[in-house]
């Protein structure tokens, strides 16, 4: 390799690309030829594609690639989705169509939005210690809040959304002089990051005045920062399925109403055991962020509000829930999910288009009800494995090509290879035994 830089590259970003790239391959890459042709044949050979792909970030070298699948065959209140997913994960998509086509015939997903609430903060010290007037201060500056951010929410509001509110709450008992302005707002198909810090930022200065008007010789205030929170539990959507406990239990080898006793028994685990629920919930976010990702939405955002949501109760707990009532099997999941469907690279992006186009272009509310839908689903097929056949089975057969890929072996190897492992367990070990098997040769060469 040659020789890392010592100091700082001043300008790094007003480089062209082919610039950044002599400079980082100059330093830090033991095979400058190999990997320049490895970064450039990742590049879109539509120019006008790459250069948008390029000015989504900055420093941008090549496009990083995943595996964009289909899982089709989702019903969901009684229409009929192909579910677009974007993930590296083996056996994921596999196991989503799975449990879509095990519910297709059992009624479908159920799926509803409970709220569409977002909330943001003007976080603000104030030391003056008489909480009465400065809510007396806040309550006679409401009007103008909704008068000075009037420009900003105008196209929000003609779409049905805005600001549904202003609360002032005192938060000194958690750290000395601490106040907060909370703002909720509806973005209606937006994600609304963008609108709501704007809105924050106007709302922080109305606020400085009218404290300052009516302060005297009492302290002002100091804004701290003004922003939007990821947590929206306000925000959220519900899916679930149900059927008889005599139609739960299709060819997985123990009785219907053992099934349902040991699924409902897993949740029970998953609820009361961090341990299991921190997995549990993982595999959740398996199916949800790969919807999120094909879609253009922001699967961080969501990931954190999901497990702040899943620990709100005071425990780290899991997020779908299972009970057996009356000789039915239901099975839900109710979580926190601000997305968007407009805004961001949703019309910029060519697959995030298509994903779209692929669900129908739906609105933020129906995109919501198919992503729970769809981390719904990948919890059902895994807590089936878990309590039948075992997590291994499934996912190491779909895995397997994985491994062989790894071992260099040839389109005829793979299929010799996937047929000898249809009635075994896979492994790590017996793919590459396998393997040097076929070819004659003992593993140590």
């Amino acid at each position: 390799m040659n020789e890392r830089p010592t100091e700082a590259l001043k300008g790094f970003s007003k480089l062209s690309k082919e610039q950044k790239l002599d400079w980082l391959l100059s330093h830090y890459s033991t095979h400058p030829g190999a990997t320049r042709s490895m970064l450039v044949g990742y590049w879109h050979s539509s120019q006008e594609v790459q250069k948008l792909h390029d000015e989504f970030i900055e420093n941008t070298l090549t496009n990083f690639y995943m595996p964009f699948g289909v899982a089709p065959n989702f019903k969901i209140n009684g229409q009929v989705y192909a579910i677009p997913m974007a993930i590296e994960e083996s056996s994921v998509v596999a196991a989503a169509a799975k449990a879509a086509n095990f519910w297709f015939d059992r009624g479908g997903f159920k799926a509803s939005v409970v709220s569409m609430t977002k909330v943001g903060h003007v976080h603000f010290i104030w030391p003056g210690g008489d909480p009465a007037w400065l809510a007396a201060v806040f309550a006679q500056t409401e009007q103008r809040f909704m008068a000075d951010t009037e420009e900003l929410t105008r196209n929000m509001r003609a779409r049905g959304g805005g600001i549904l509110g202003l609360e002032l709450k005192d938060k000194t008992d958690a750290e000395p002089g601490y106040y907060q302005l909370e703002v909720r707002f509806d973005t209606r198909d937006s994600m609304g990051a963008n609108f709501i810090n704007s809105c924050l930022e106007q709302i922080a200065k109305t606020w400085i005045q009218a404290v300052d008007e009516q302060r005297d010789e009492r302290p002002e205030i100091t804004v701290i920062m003004s922003i939007l929170s990821n947590f929206t539990p306000e925000c959220r959507v519900r899916a679930e399925v149900q059927c008889a406990v005599d139609e739960i239990n299709e060819g997985s080898g123990i009785g219907n109403q053992e099934f349902a006793d040991k699924f409902v028994r897993a949740l029970r685990i998953a609820t009361v055991e961090p341990y299991r629920a921190v997995t549990h919930n993982k595999g959740i976010m398996n199916g949800i962020d790969a919807v999120v990702m094909a879609t253009g939405n922001d699967f961080r955002a969501i990931e954190a509000c999901a497990h702040a949501f899943a620990a709100s109760q005071g425990s780290y707990r899991s997020l779908t829930h299972a009970e057996v009532a009356g000789g039915k099997f239901r099975f839900w999941i109710d979580i926190p999910m601000s997305l968007g469907t407009v805004g961001g690279i949703t019309s910029l992006h060519p697959l995030v288009k298509f994903s779209h186009e692929l669900l129908g272009n739906p609105s933020a509310e129906e995109l919501m009800k198919i992503i729970a839908v769809a981390g719904l689903a990948q919890n059902f097929s895994a807590v089936r494995s878990l309590i039948t056949s075992g997590i291994q089975k499934g996912h190491m057969k779909m895995h397997l090509l994985n491994i062989l890929n790894q071992l260099e072996a040839t389109e005829e190897e793979k299929a010799q290879i996937v047929e000898h492992f249809k009635d075994k367990v896979v492994s790590f070990s017996a793919a590459v035994d396998a393997f040097f098997k076929l070819r004659g040769i003992s593993p140590e060469k």
